[in-house]
């Protein structure tokens, strides 16, 4: 960019159910940016809590979207980013405190970056600043979705920017041009594996995802949301993404470790029966049957506009830990 040149806007979408405890500290940390265009967009999802008056009062210059009813975090964050007038458009959860600088490394790397079409941040988490929730998201050959680093203590492991397959949810960023060409969220996910969703479709349309751990987030995890609530959602979801986006040659090459990792999953619940996120789990990978119609008519427009090779998508996925390494 040049000295004279107009800075990108980053418009800034952060979902909102009840959050009114964590929007201060959230949108403080906004308001601390050191780049100096930055649109904040507060989709409410028909809060009870004082959200709306808190926002009205102490940040009037938040633009607020007011749902009326609790559409999740897709319906929410499909409502911010259907307004946002920003070059790139981020998600940001309600619970979390971006570092000052934290905007300004996002649009570094897309301005470094022409061929990414997300951006994933370096999330740590809010109480323990010295240890992941994610340095980008990965997907595993048996559809198993991982947050890298997750729990571990961060000893500069992940200080290199480099390619990922997805960026987290609580904290992506995308190129509104992408947005415009694959579509945003999917609101029949409303909660969960939306992001990785999105994911698999700007993979398959040939953008990249860059995580550049310059741009910090911290992030209190799941302060408003989990439980019974995710895990319902985390098996109907995470099988729907399989139907959804994996090609039919990815598919007959890895079937029976997908098969066996879902078979493991639900009996891992059967054997937590008497807990209620292992039955919510259950309940979700059962609801999934009922969507495939749905979803596989969604697949049909996804895989035909499928822009790269099956050998790039297996390049970019994660190896299960007892495969063979490639041949060089």
């Amino acid at each position: 960019m040049s000295p004279n040149s107009t800075p990108p806007r980053l418009s800034v979408v952060i979902p909102n159910w009840n959050g009114a405890h964590h929007l201060p500290t959230c949108l403080d940390a906004l308001r601390r940016q050191s780049h100096p265009d930055c649109e904040i967009i507060v989709a409410d999802n028909a809060s009870t809590d004082g959200s709306l008056d808190l926002l009205a009062r102490d940040y009037p210059e938040v633009r607020v979207v007011p749902l009326s009813e609790n559409r999740g975090f897709t319906g929410a964050c499909n409502a911010g980013m259907r307004i946002a007038t920003g070059d790139y458009v981020a998600l940001l959860n309600n619970d979390t405190e971006v570092d000052p600088g934290w905007a300004a490394a996002v649009l570094d790397a897309f301005n470094r970056h022409p061929e990414a079409g997300l951006v994933a941040s370096k999330m740590l988490l809010f109480d323990q600043r010295d240890r992941f929730h994610t340095a980008g998201d990965l997907y595993r050959v048996d559809g198993r979705l991982i947050n890298r680093g997750v729990w571990e203590r961060d000893e500069g492991q992940y200080d290199r920017e480099e390619y990922v397959f997805s960026a987290c949810g609580g904290s992506s960023a995308y190129r509104h041009s992408m947005l415009d060409d694959i579509g945003l969220l999917d609101d029949d996910f409303f909660f969960s594996c939306e992001d990785m969703d999105l994911a698999w479709r700007a993979q398959l349309a040939g953008y990249r995802c860059i995580y550049t751990p310059n741009a910090v987030v911290y992030h209190h995890l799941a302060a408003t949301g989990g439980g019974i609530t995710a895990s319902y959602y985390d098996g109907r979801n995470a099988i729907w993404l399989l139907v959804k986006n994996v090609p039919g040659p990815l598919w007959r090459k890895h079937a029976r470790k997908i098969v066996r990792f879902q078979l493991a999953q639900a009996w891992q619940a059967v054997r937590a029966w008497r807990g209620a996120a292992a039955r919510a789990r259950l309940r979700g990978m059962a609801a999934s049957l009922a969507g495939l119609p749905k979803m596989l008519r969604k697949r049909r427009d996804i895989q035909r506009g499928r822009r790269v090779s099956i050998e790039y998508l297996e390049s970019i996925l994660t190896p299960m830990p007892d495969d063979p390494a490639p041949r060089t």
